[in-house]
């Protein structure tokens, strides 16, 4: 909506300055993946296979200027969980580790995977995501039809 009392050319200019001053030092990082149920436990995933709605991610990370940022995560009902943030170019993410907590499936509750976490240095510049690989959990007595 725009303010009639407001000529467009300077509308325009307040927009691009605004845009300009936000985007002065700042830098938005995100973090994103996503949380399965590995059915017959076979450590790929396949079409028996499904998301984990609700399931809670943590994730780590250490800033260029050394601070420890902890975000908490909940996947959706594809299973997906993203975390984002701007902030300032010298407070941007460094490393991160990513970590599955579980979540209400208490059908498929075990870790599939050995991985307790996934460590990575944060490169990526300004708006750009990083995507971790899948965690997968696992039932505790994979179905019949997967033997």
């Amino acid at each position: 909506m725009s303010d009639p009392s407001v000529p467009p050319q300077m509308q325009m200019l307040l927009l691009l300055m605004l845009f300009l001053v936000g985007r002065v030092g700042a830098w938005t990082g995100e973090i994103n993946g996503r949380v399965l149920c590995d059915v017959c436990g076979d450590s790929s995933i396949g079409p028996e296979d499904h998301a984990l709605a609700g399931a809670e991610v943590a994730v780590l990370c250490i800033t260029e200027s050394g601070e420890v940022v902890n975000y908490q995560a909940f996947t959706d009902s594809k299973g997906a969980y993203t975390v984002a943030e701007t902030m300032p170019e010298v407070d941007r993410w460094s490393s991160c580790l990513v970590r599955p907590i579980g979540g209400p499936h208490p059908d498929c509750s075990r870790r599939a995977d050995a991985r307790a976490g996934v460590k990575f240095s944060y490169t990526r510049p300004s708006g750009y995501s990083h995507t971790v690989r899948p965690f997968l959990f696992k039932p505790s007595l994979a179905p019949v039809y997967c033997a």
